[in-house]
Parts: structure tokens; sequence; C-alpha cells
């Protein structure tokens, strides 16, 4: 009898015990159209908290034909994190001309292998609309029987496709997909709505049977003031065209929130998360790594903007840092109580104001101090900047 009651409060304790949930895999996207040595420090630095590379391979694009990505092979060899590569088939092409995709898919897959690189998967990127998806279906059949039974196929998606009665179908021609939730609609509207990402998410787990992957975005872009009203979007590349430029974020702690979401209770056959994209250090239109870590760990973010100097015989240099692990727009203002100041000067993105006791740096542009980061703002010649009496305004 002590038996079974002991038998039955333990099962009931153990009904009771927390338990955390389980880490969701978390991947890059590569998208640099021409790698640079930046790249090793973003591999390296990467390594240990994403599990796998998507990396931009091809493309194809109406009148412009085919461009293959200039990779670092032998980095990406020496990383060795499982490799698939991305062909993105722009989504205005009029047709998919399967033989001819096909081989170019082909020959990229023998290029890679000559260059020592072994691939785990194949990832087709085509916004077909919904009335091409038996079309696009057509060409997955295809392409999946050219491929080696052993390479997997993949394709990113949209959430679009949920209104059409072809997905199944679709779906049942390659091993898994991307549900890519950001920049799917009006770029006025904002990149990214965690509320209905996870609408559809859970829609797509209704309707495969396969693990699918969300893609998320771990980015900016800026839109640019059209001719004919309708905005233009720049992204990592800046387009030679004036005019104010409206700039678009996604959230970190929205995005956190939806991982935290995610983890606890995640959609059936929800196999991970894809980030876009790997940032190098200078793109200026990516979330830092250090920021992008944080979010995929589900850690606390926080930023904590702060003024230091450094002086030498009455030289002031003055910079802001930014220790936490979220980055942070620059600070509209600085004020410093400084004494006996003879000169001082503001560098690039800020004005200075010079009063008798009061330097008051004011930004001139918008910018973003990256996490664990410092910024040169300026100098001063003084007898004193009091440390305790500097001030940041957001």
């Amino acid at each position: 009898m002590r038996f079974i009651v002991g038998l039955l409060l333990g099962l009931l304790l153990s009904g009771c015990e927390q338990h955390d949930a389980p880490p969701l895999d978390q991947q890059l996207y590569i998208w640099q159209r021409q790698w640079t040595p930046a790249h090793e420090a973003a591999l390296r630095d990467s390594h240990d908290d994403f599990s796998t590379l998507r990396v931009l391979a091809l493309q194809a694009f109406p009148n412009a034909g085919w461009s293959r990505a200039l990779i670092d092979a032998p980095l990406l060899k020496a990383d060795g994190r499982p490799l698939i590569a991305v062909i993105r088939l722009d989504g205005q092409l009029k047709s998919l001309d399967q033989d001819q995709v096909t081989a170019q898919i082909l020959q990229l897959l023998n290029d890679w292998q000559a260059q020592g690189l072994t691939l785990s998967g194949v990832e087709i990127d085509h916004d077909a609309g919904n009335a091409r998806l038996p079309a696009y279906a057509e060409f997955l059949k295809h392409l999946r029987s050219a491929l080696p039974t052993t390479l997997p196929l993949s394709i990113t998606a949209l959430p679009a496709w949920l209104d059409s009665a072809q997905l199944p179908a679709l779906l049942q021609t390659v091993d898994s997909s991307v549900l890519q939730v950001h920049a799917v609609s009006d770029p006025r509207r904002g990149l990214f709505e965690a509320d209905q990402a996870l609408k559809w998410a859970k829609a797509w787990a209704r309707i495969t049977d396969k693990p699918f992957y969300l893609a998320l975005p771990a980015y900016g872009v800026a839109l640019l003031p059209d001719d004919g009203g309708a905005p233009l979007v720049e992204s990592e590349v800046q387009l030679e065209r004036g005019g104010a430029r409206r700039e678009l974020l996604a959230d970190p702690l929205q995005l956190r929130q939806l991982g935290k979401v995610l983890r606890e209770d995640p959609p059936e056959h929800l196999a991970g998360l894809i980030w876009f994209r790997l940032p190098l250090a200078n793109d200026r239109r990516a979330w830092s790594l250090t920021t992008l870590r944080a979010v995929a760990r589900g850690d606390a973010l926080s930023s904590r903007l702060g003024v230091t100097f450094s002086e030498h015989n009455g030289l002031y240099d003055i910079r802001l840092d930014n220790p936490g692990n979220l980055d942070r727009a620059w600070p509209a203002r600085i004020t410093l109580q400084a004494q006996g100041c003879e000169g001082a000067d503001a560098l690039a993105g800020y004005a200075l104001q010079q009063g008798p006791d009061l330097l008051t740096f004011t930004r001139l542009r918008d910018g973003r101090m990256p996490a664990g980061g410092q910024r040169a703002i300026g100098w001063a010649r003084c007898a004193h900047i009091d440390q305790g009496g500097s001030h940041v305004d957001p």
C-alpha cells in the first residue's frame, strides 16, 4: 500500500513540475551577393548559436538573366556547419523553363562540390502568384527527380498561398518549407507584425504534415518616395536617388516575445527559425550580431547608453557607448557639464552648442549604436569635464 501511495504521489508531483520549453533550432540566411573579409568574423561569432547556414547561391531575374553569388568557399568549408544552397527565382519571371533552371542548379551543385563544399540541401525561393502554383509544383517535381535522392529539397513559401487550394499538393513535392512572415505586404505598413506571423504559422501547421520553418527579420529598410507615389525600398545597396528616407526596422523586443511564445507552444511540425540575415560589421541596416544572438537565445534585452571620456593633457575624446545587448538609436541630445573649455567640436552626425559651463551635442541624422559598440561624437579641450554631470536624452 505504501508503495502504491508513494507511486501515486510521485506521479502527481511529476505532473506539476515546470519543464523548460525545448529550444527551437536557429538558422541563418547569408544573403550577400558578394562576400567580403567581414564574413570571416561574422561566421566565427555566429557559430555557436546558429546550427545551419542557408546561403544565397544563384539568382534568375527577368531580362538580367542568371547571376551567382561570389561566395568564399574555403571559409564555408572551414565553418563546418550544414550548408543549404538557396536559388532565387524572381517572381516576375514569365515562366520557369524546367530543363534550363534544373541544368543551372545541377551545374552550381557540381561547382560547389568541386570546391570542397558538401551540401545538406537545396532551397528554391520563388514568389509565385497563386495562379501559378500548379506550374510551380510541376517544376519542383521535375527538379526533385533530377536531384540526388539523398539531398533534401525545400522552398521559401508565402502566407498568400494559404488561400490556394493547390497548396497541399505543392507542399507534397518538397521535404520542408520555409514560411516567410516578413516583408510580405505593403512596406508602408511595416516589415513585420508578430500576431499576424503567429496566425500564419498556426494556419500553415494545419495544412502541412512536413517540417516547416519560419523566416524572421533581423534587418531594416528605408522607404524613398517615388514619382508615381509608391515608395521605393532601399536595403543593403543604397539607391542613387534623393529625398527623405523613412527607416523601418524589425523590433528585437517584438521578435524575442514571438520566440518565447513559439518555444512554449510551438505549432505542430514547426522545426525552427531562420533569421534574415547574417549581419556583417558594416551592415547598417541589420541588427548587430550581439542583438541577434540574444534574441535567438531568448535572453532579456537591455541597452545602457552612456558617455565615456579619455583625457590627455586637457584634451578630451568624447564617446558614446552601449554596453548592453540591444542595439539603440543614437540619442537625440547629449549634455556635458564642463569648465574652462578653450575649444570643442562634434563629429559626423552631431552638432555642438557650447555654453559657459555646458557642452550640448545634438543629433543631425538618424543612426544606431550596435550592442557592445562605441562611437566617437566629439572632442573638447577643457580644464575639467564632469563624468557625473553628463546626460543622455533618447
